[in-house]
């Protein structure tokens, strides 16, 4: 299989799987110098099509607005990691936008499930 770079917004396919790449940046954290860790228009997620299974694979990103375009997922993995990705309150708001069915948090070291569960509110599994 030959790499097929991405830029934001743009879709492809492989196998019968549409693959949309979407967005990932910061909009708060930033480096030691001034910039931020992700910035915009670099970083890629992905939301990839089975039918009408939908998976958002987030990125390494904060909560952007653009999240609110993708609501409704199946599955949605969201990064929880300070200082790089999303702090938990910026989690807990991703995730409420978002109302996904399943939601996994990746890139994290710690993670206080019940109170992220409480956050998130109980109509969305936290995995």
């Amino acid at each position: 299989v030959t790499p097929q770079v991405m830029q934001n917004g743009e879709k492809t396919a492989w196998e019968g799987i549409q693959i949309d790449a979407v967005p990932a940046y910061n909009i708060v954290h930033k480096g030691p110098d001034g910039n931020f860790f992700h910035p915009k228009g670099e970083g890629n997620g992905y939301i990839l099509h089975f039918g009408k299974f939908r998976i958002y694979i987030a990125g390494d990103t904060e909560n952007i607005p653009e999240m609110q375009n993708w609501a409704g997922p199946d599955v949605a993995f969201l990064p929880k990691n300070l200082p790089y990705t999303m702090t938990d309150e910026m989690f807990a708001d991703a995730a409420l936008r978002l109302k996904p069915k399943h939601l996994y948090p990746y890139h994290y070291f710690e993670a206080d499930k019940p109170a992220l569960q409480k956050a998130v509110g109980k109509d969305i599994q936290l995995h």
